[in-house]
């Protein structure tokens, strides 16, 4: 089965905006995806690490459904190295947006490629820990990313791969 049917069959939908897999789970399954700027219609895709695995789509949702959005949102404020951190994740991801968007500027004119991370247009009010938890194992060094990952431990199911019938 090739990664994009794995990843529709993760998504339980065909995935929209889909580049390639940029991490793996230790069975070898996908577990983050990179997503284009811009979708096939040119509607804007603005975020550009996604999270598939179901174990650590439940287990971040887990963590947003206990307030954990404005939770993480108040420390990344308050905490000088976690606001360090999403800052510089925040450069970065918007330059990455704008190299996978290269010509491309979709049906938004490209305000799109300026925002944060999850489509954030204000980074210190984050709006989806899934985005910055992909963003983390995409991109080791992200360390309010990594943090968030630390509180969905374990990241991986522990009898083996969730998507194995």
């Amino acid at each position: 089965m090739d990664d994009r049917a794995v990843v529709e069959r993760q998504l339980g939908r065909p995935p929209r905006a889909f580049l390639r897999v940029v991490r793996r789970c230790p069975f070898g399954l996908p577990a983050v995806t990179e997503q284009a700027a811009y979708d096939d219609e040119g509607e804007p895709f603005p975020t550009s690490y996604y999270l598939t695995c179901r174990h650590l789509v439940a287990a971040v949702s887990r963590i947003e459904a206990a307030g954990g959005v404005e939770r993480w949102s108040e420390r990344a404020r308050t905490d000088p190295e976690l606001a360090a951190s999403l800052g510089g994740a925040t450069a970065e991801q918007r330059a990455l947006r704008r190299a996978l968007a290269g010509a491309d500027t979709g049906r938004d004119g490209g305000r799109s490629l300026e925002l944060g991370i999850g489509g954030s247009s204000t980074p210190t009010n984050l709006k989806c820990l899934h985005a910055h938890a992909a963003f983390a194992l995409a991109r080791p060094g992200y360390v309010l990313g990594e943090r968030i990952l630390a509180e969905a431990e374990p990241l991986w199911p522990s009898q083996g791969c969730c998507m194995r019938d």
